[in-house]
């Protein structure tokens, strides 16, 4: 059995959250990592590797590149994928999936590049359990190949986190149009919200953002109630993981060091995410009503507001949403004037209709429709505002 004591490894995230994702990397204490499209490239221990998929609040996958080379005929691309050492990877039994892609290469044909890349592997591996696919929310621990061909050039990825790290374990009931857990930790942290002021989401729906602000603010590790590809892998060390976790849970706090508020008119979505909380170990630490934004109740010491509201992307919503928009701004400039704010949107229309000084700071997608996040100093709150449009906001 192959055994490796670094990795060539590459954090993957939503458009938009590569920095995050790198501070975060750094912090862990990658030396060497770096922004490219889509994710982070870093060289990685199996301690880093291992705490990159416990840590890391704002990426989706961590895979780890397992070789690279050219191959612009099957003979080259069958001789080269023999030398890499799938038996690092790969335990007997579990389910495998290869999933490839093919631009510019003249093996073009992904079907029958995925159907050779399986023959090596069956030749290597000879109880290897091939699937159609891996389900990326599935807790099953089945392991996922990713090849690409580009300019004839093969890249032999392997995935070493199992299920999305957006799926830390707790969200089991949802409102309607939830907010991805990674990008909720994104939007406090572009908001600027550092876990050492008061934090109030007033339209929290399923309580995605104020159950990552919790845990942000204790010190929780997002992926201590979850299970990883690599653990199922051949060379996998439990020492080093017992380690990591060790130190994970001896870094959590008691309890929350600021007050954290959650509140929507919805009752159901109140009692979703109180189930949420419970399961994140945070329902303590936030205190959820079931309000509309006129009846929030921020405390006394200024903080942030960080929310994600509805967008308005279906016919005729749009219209209904502006006295929303109008209400929450009204609100905050009444109730929280000397409070920063963070929005997730979609639309500067309704932007436009807090009558806040919002600037954008993030584009990024969530569940397909392209956001941003926005942002209000107080210093500069106005009564009215014009906003930039969209194609001149950065």
């Amino acid at each position: 059995m192959s055994s490796r004591s670094s990795y060539d490894a590459f954090a993957i995230t939503a458009p938009g959250l590569e920095s995050f994702a790198l501070a975060e990397l750094e912090a862990l204490g990658a030396r060497d990592a770096r922004c490219t499209e889509g994710g982070v490239a870093f060289t990685a221990s199996r301690h880093l590797l291992y705490g990159a998929n416990l840590h890391l609040r704002t990426a989706s996958r961590v895979v780890v590149r397992a070789g690279e080379f050219g191959a612009s005929a099957f003979h080259e691309l069958e001789r080269r994928a023999a030398k890499v050492p799938w038996d690092a990877f790969i335990s007997p039994n579990l389910g495998l999936s290869v999933r490839v892609t093919c631009r510019k290469s003249r093996l073009y044909h992904s079907d029958a590049v995925a159907e050779r890349i399986a023959g090596v592997i069956a030749s290597r591996v000879p109880a290897a359990r091939f699937m159609d696919d891996v389900a990326d929310d599935g807790d099953v621990p089945n392991q996922l190949i990713v090849v690409r061909l580009f300019h004839d050039r093969c890249t032999i990825s392997v995935d070493s986190s199992g299920a999305l790290l957006h799926l830390r374990g707790y969200r089991q009931a949802v409102a309607r149009a939830p907010i991805r857990e990674t990008l909720a930790a994104a939007a406090l942290l572009a908001s600027g919200w550092r876990a050492d002021t008061p934090l109030i989401d007033p339209m929290c729906g399923s309580g995605t953002i104020p159950i990552e602000g919790a845990m942000m603010a204790r010190r929780m590790a997002p992926g201590l109630k979850r299970r990883f590809a690599f653990q199922s892998w051949p060379d996998f060390d439990a020492q080093t993981w017992r380690g990591v976790v060790s130190d994970a849970e001896a870094a959590v706090l008691a309890k929350a060091p600021v007050p954290i508020h959650g509140s929507d008119r919805d009752a159901g979505a109140i009692e979703a995410a109180k189930a949420n909380a419970a399961r994140a170990g945070v329902v303590d630490d936030i205190e959820f009503a079931a309000r509309p934004v006129s009846a929030i109740s921020p405390p006394t010491e200024a903080g942030w507001i960080v929310s994600n509201p509805p967008y308005g992307v279906r016919v005729g919503e749009r219209d209904r949403l502006r006295n929303l928009y109008a209400q929450l701004g009204k609100v905050i400039r009444v109730k929280c004037p000397g409070w920063r704010v963070g929005l997730v949107s979609a639309d500067p229309g309704l932007e436009r209709q807090t009558r806040l000084a919002l600037r954008p700071v993030l584009k990024t997608s969530n569940g397909g429709i392209r956001v941003r996040i926005v942002i209000d100093d107080p210093e500069h709150r106005l009564s009215g505002i014009h906003l930039e449009e969209w194609g001149e906001s950065g």
